[in-house]
């Protein structure tokens, strides 16, 4: 495996950062991840937006434009010969000192990673997850915005850690108001009878792009799409559910908090929004060469 760090590409065993670095002594910095599918980059745009208003929100100067970082991605999967993959690009705020002034980093350090991803077990796909709600609260907008794709993602693990002392593959994660934000790496959606619902952003919810592509599915198939406050009891009471994201994709939930959802099956419309999901990605992206 190469690793593309500022220009330049590294075998994994040598690819390194310094350790005064401020996203490795701080967890200042960002990170995006994306897709490829049968040779084309799925949602590169919106990827590559998102990573660059992550950056704006932190005031961090990414040191290469738009175009030289789609040129980045691209020659990190033909490096790999990979046409199928995951993509996790990052970029710190730099070296710099011990200290906590980021003004003393002197330039961004980006890094993109290629490699094959597989975030649950496949037969979890089949049969859906157990999940859990978590006491963790998710970061209010006025700290660390969860719009921001930023590398101090403790607030996420510290509920992860949560969901799996109790043998819980995922857990969903509340706002400070009690109303349901996101799981700890995904976006959430119910369903009731024609209605399909999933957290504003203004919940705590991050813009997910696979969740706007599930969204415009939904509302091909008939859906009303709607995104309203939710509250446990809405999930609790729906008759499907499931969990989207650009490495998760779309998984279902069949229970929550040893609440059933639904039959405690997978239900229709999740299965034929994952089959139309999958075909919508293997159709469509950005070339990678």
């Amino acid at each position: 495996m190469e690793i593309y760090i500022d220009g330049k590409f590294y075998p994994k065993e040598d690819a390194k950062v310094s350790v005064f670095d401020h996203g490795l002594l701080y967890g200042d910095g960002i990170f995006e991840g994306t897709r490829a599918y049968n040779g084309r980059i799925f949602q590169f745009e919106a990827h590559i937006d998102r990573l660059y208003d992550s950056a704006k929100a932190i005031a961090l100067e990414i040191p290469i434009s738009k175009e030289e970082m789609k040129v980045a991605h691209r020659d990190t999967l033909k490096k790999n010969n990979l046409k199928d993959a995951y993509i996790r690009t990052i970029v710190t705020r730099g070296p710099g000192d011990l200290g906590l002034d980021p003004s003393n980093c002197t330039k961004a350090t980006v890094i993109i990673i290629a490699d094959r991803i597989s975030l649950y077990p496949d037969e979890l796909y089949e049969k859906g997850l157990k999940i859990i709600t978590v006491p963790t609260r998710r970061n209010m907008p006025e700290t660390v915005n969860p719009m921001i794709k930023s590398l101090n993602y403790l607030n996420n693990i510290l509920a992860k850690i949560e969901a799996n002392l109790v043998g819980a593959s995922e857990a969903i994660m509340l706002n400070q108001q009690g109303y349901v934000a996101e799981c700890t790496g995904d976006n959430i959606f119910i369903i009731k009878g024609k209605t399909i619902a999933t957290p504003a952003v203004s919940f705590g919810a991050l813009k997910g792009i696979t969740r706007s592509v599930v969204m415009k599915l939904a509302a091909e198939m008939g859906l009303e799409v709607v995104e309203p406050a939710l509250t446990r009891y809405d999930v609790y009471v729906a008759d499907e559910c499931f969990l989207t994201g650009t490495a998760a994709e779309i998984i279902p939930v069949v229970e929550v908090d040893g609440r059933k959802i639904g039959a405690g099956v997978p239900g229709e419309y999740s299965k034929n929004l994952k089959k139309a999901f999958h075909q919508f990605a293997m159709e469509n992206g950005t070339p990678i060469v």
